[in-house]
């Protein structure tokens, strides 16, 4: 079976690029020729990200104009049909069109699964500026409306579905992401990563993107409740600063870490390479996520990959993803959160760098299982 499925921009949402990656390579180590990905970029497309996902064996990579940005968003929504992408897909012999952001119009002859991470813009609506609110629901409603089976990645987002579309009839699957990290990433050593970015042996990782969502303002209020105390505690955060929402919010919390005196406890590295992203979750002393809303959440994904211990928001999707195995804390509640960062490093625990868990291979397995179920639902 070979499925359609658009280039993700690691710039853009570095989650939504990783979940490609780790499936492609689900796909290609347990279903090995059953499922061909056929990956649609546009001409603009980073190459260094399409070399990074043909390089997953199987893949194929498709360059078209039609996917630069979305010209035939208009003609999908009006005439039913996004002409140049549909005339790729035939091109490209492709069964099955997986629609991730993007509707390519209910006069599509191809069937089509809709991946819909979470109804972020429903449960938080206050976060999306009113025009990105209505195009994500007119997006969902559009695709609701044209049959397509549904593809969500927990049972959180699951309730959420059935709560504001309580009159779908779409088929839907609930395929929940899981991470094996390539070997050839896990050849870094992770005490040479921790020196080149001049961190101390115990340090909490915060790998997120800088969204308002993912809550960083409260980590900077936890460490100004433990600085009052004296007690010395390091975040190390990674990942993007871009936000299309809100493009002033990462000076906001840099300029708030500066005026209260916290730039050694907070630290941020910027976007910096996957095999370093990898070495420095394995020896962190802990994984920390004070997300308000995840669909289901890839750094904790990875986190369970190897045994890292975690301390979590309290939201469903993470006791969800964790079955109650993290420290969890409310996502206005920068106390219990510096509370949790001050018990955890008094333990004082040697510096340990982990490798994958045993038992990775069955939900990782189970990843690619789910994820051909919800495909073939549709022919």
């Amino acid at each position: 079976m070979r499925f359609a499925f658009s280039h993700i921009s690691r710039r853009v949402w570095a989650g939504g690029f990783n979940y490609q990656c780790n499936l492609f390579a689900a796909l290609a180590r347990f279903l090995p020729g059953e499922l061909v990905p056929v990956v649609f970029a546009g001409t603009r497309a980073e190459e260094n990200e399409l070399a990074e996902l043909a390089a997953v064996p199987g893949v194929e990579i498709v360059r078209s104009e039609a996917f630069d940005g979305q010209p035939g968003l208009a003609a999908a929504l009006g005439l039913g049909l996004d002409r140049g992408a549909a005339a790729a897909f035939q091109s490209a012999r492709v069964d099955v069109v997986v629609e991730a952001a993007r509707f390519f119009g209910w006069r599509l002859t191809i069937p089509a699964v809709a991946w819909i991470p979470d109804l972020q813009h429903r449960s938080l609506p206050q976060l999306f500026p009113t025009p990105a609110r209505w195009r994500r629901e007119i997006g969902f409603r559009v695709q609701i409306a044209s049959g397509r089976t549904i593809m969500l990645s927990s049972e959180s987002a699951l309730r959420d579905f059935r709560a504001y579309y309580p009159r779908a009839g779409n088929r839907v699957s609930v395929v929940r992401f899981a991470t094996q990290p390539p070997e050839t990433f896990l050849n870094t050593d992770p005490l040479e990563v921790i020196a080149t970015y001049n961190l101390p042996a115990n340090y909490f990782y915060l790998p997120n993107q800088f969204y308002r969502h993912k809550n960083h303002r409260l980590v900077v209020d936890a460490l100004a409740i433990l600085k009052s105390r004296g007690v010395n505690v390091v975040v190390c955060a990674s990942g993007s600063t871009e936000d299309r929402r809100e493009p002033g919010y990462y000076d906001q919390v840099t300029s708030e870490i500066q005026k209260r005196g916290l730039a050694t406890y907070f630290r941020h590295l910027g976007v910096i390479p996957l095999p370093h992203v990898y070495a420095l979750l394995r020896a962190s002393t802990a994984l920390l996520n004070p997300s308000r809303f995840e669909g289901w959440s890839t750094t904790v994904e990875e986190a369970k990959s190897f045994g890292v211990p975690m301390i979590l928001s309290d939201i469903d999707v993470h006791r969800e993803q964790t079955a109650g195995g993290a420290r969890y804390f409310g996502v206005d509640d920068p106390a219990a959160l510096a509370e949790h960062l001050m018990q955890v490093s008094k333990m004082n625990n040697p510096p340990t760098v982990r490798d994958i868990v045993p038992y990775q291979d069955d939900s990782v397995r189970a990843f690619a299982a789910s994820f051909s179920d919800a495909l073939r639902r549709t022919l």
